[in-house]
């Protein structure tokens, strides 16, 4: 690591100390540039190929620990945390994928930022916006995927203690967890309350989801037959507390947690992001995604001493959940779970 001197220690001797420890770092540079320079295409897909080996191999090992670690320590209270990531296959959009996220395709609505279709503040001004996206929610037909209905085998083989999700589609519910399973950190539709608009601040008048629903589907706006505020979905928008459900389970559960499972997710908003660092730092943590994201983005897939309990399968959902119920002889039940829920 380089290291430079604060400037009320500088002396000759440290001085020419960091200027020497510089240009070394500079020659470092220089010589890596002109090695990268000097590989030609056919060097540098070789050496992409033994990287994508690399990390089929130790995606496979990082699998297969996890499932032995399962078996051995009789595992039966997994936490598993799910985002968006884990509906996708489900052909429902993420929120920050480029190009087919749901952020990247708001540009009609004329938002100032795309985050604002989710805001508390914006919608008591505009719930148009919001109401559109409702609208698609309720018209189509969804239905779980693969990674919904393993969540759900965990749960009935008795190791699943939790499903933390940030997602609002009801997915899991389509797939049979039960409801003492679930968390949903950001809210659901199943209830509305009045939220007031840009003059009140509404008067908390309980909705059914069948009332908000008929308005979307008959493009009217939600607004309460109290105090004429509009009226909201339970889902938490940026503004709003979270459920107290969610503080007093994961109070409860984390000190429990014998394995903590992360999928579908970006961990980019809090506290949700923050759960992976909040259990015992003995516990191991797997993560099922697209990308590395949170504790494990400097993971590097190779394994390291002090990255001991951490483990990645960075890919689709399905395919990694799907590996890891073949390695606990669970794939058959997995499959016959989700060929029964698409009929």
């Amino acid at each position: 690591m380089l290291q430079i001197f604060p400037f009320n220690r500088l002396n000759d001797e440290n001085l020419d100390l960091s200027l020497k420890r510089i240009i070394e770092s500079l020659k470092f540079i220089t010589h890596r540039q002109k090695l990268l320079n000097s590989l030609s295409n056919s060097d540098i897909k070789w050496i992409n190929t033994i990287r994508t080996y690399n990390t089929k191999i130790n995606q496979e090992k990082a699998i297969c620990n996890i499932a032995k670690y399962i078996k051995e320590h009789h595992c039966k209270n997994i936490i598993v945390l799910s985002g968006a990531g884990i509906s996708t296959n489900a052909n429902i959009p993420d929120f920050r994928t480029p190009g087919t996220g749901l952020y990247s395709r708001l540009s009609k609505y004329n938002l100032p930022t795309p985050q604002s279709i989710f805001d508390i503040a914006y919608y008591r001004h505009n719930p148009n916006p919001f109401c559109h996206i409702a609208k698609e929610h309720y018209t189509k037909d969804y239905k779980p995927t693969l990674t919904h209905y393993f969540i759900r085998l965990l749960a009935d083989h008795g190791l699943l203690l939790r499903n933390f999700t940030q997602n609002i589609d009801g997915l899991e519910e389509k797939a049979g967890l039960s409801d003492e399973y679930i968390i949903h950190a950001h809210g659901t539709y199943k209830t509305a309350h009045c939220v007031g608009n840009k003059l009140n601040r509404g008067c908390g008048k309980e909705y059914s989801q069948k009332w908000f629903k008929d308005k979307m589907e008959k493009m009217k706006k939600p607004i309460c037959s109290e105090c004429r505020g509009y009226v909201k979905p339970d889902i938490v928008f940026f503004g709003e507390e979270l459920p107290i459900s969610f503080w007093l389970n994961l109070q409860k559960d984390l000190p429990k947690c014998d394995l903590m499972i992360i999928m579908g997710t970006s961990l980019q908003v809090q506290p949700f992001a923050s759960i992976p660092n909040q259990i015992n730092p003995n516990i191991p943590r797997l993560l099922i995604n697209k990308n590395a994201v949170g504790p494990f983005r400097e993971f590097d897939i190779l394994p390291r001493k002090n990255q001991s309990r951490d483990y990645a399968y960075l890919g689709n959902c399905d395919e990694g959940c799907l590996e890891l119920a073949k390695a606990l002889g669970l794939d058959k039940e997995l499959m016959k779970l989700y060929e029964n829920g698409q009929k």
